[in-house]
């Protein structure tokens, strides 16, 4: 079972040098993703108990088109671990606004995390 949310990243995004986007903005698409994937599974949002893991592979630059997957990896009576992948679908060429869709998608961040559903 997954989900897939995608999203445009706004330049407003961008903090840093180069038109960089924070690594929080990443895992706050995460927190989405998670909760959709918590909802088809179980009907119920879930809290998110932390990560176990993160890795940062590639920069998310303003203008990017990303799209952020929850996939369930595990189902415990009550913990639910969930895989997460961000990957960059599009790239702004230039401060033009011009963009291009990528051949091949770059993953920007990878994660593990778990969840927990409320006893019944």
């Amino acid at each position: 079972m997954k989900v897939v949310h995608q999203r445009y990243v706004a330049h407003s995004e961008a903090h840093y040098a180069g038109n960089l986007v924070d690594g929080a903005f990443g895992l706050k698409l995460f927190g989405d993703a998670g909760t959709h994937l918590a909802i088809t599974i179980d009907g119920h949002e879930s809290l998110f108990a932390g990560y176990a893991s993160v890795e940062f592979l590639a920069p998310v630059r303003g203008g990017d088109v990303v799209e952020a997957e929850a996939r369930l990896a595990s189902k415990g009576t009550r913990s639910r671990t969930v895989d997460f992948e961000l990957r960059i679908i599009c790239r702004g060429v230039d401060d033009s606004g011009r963009a291009e869709v990528l051949a091949e998608p770059i993953v920007a961040t990878r994660a593990r995390g778990t969840a927990v559903v409320p006893a019944s």
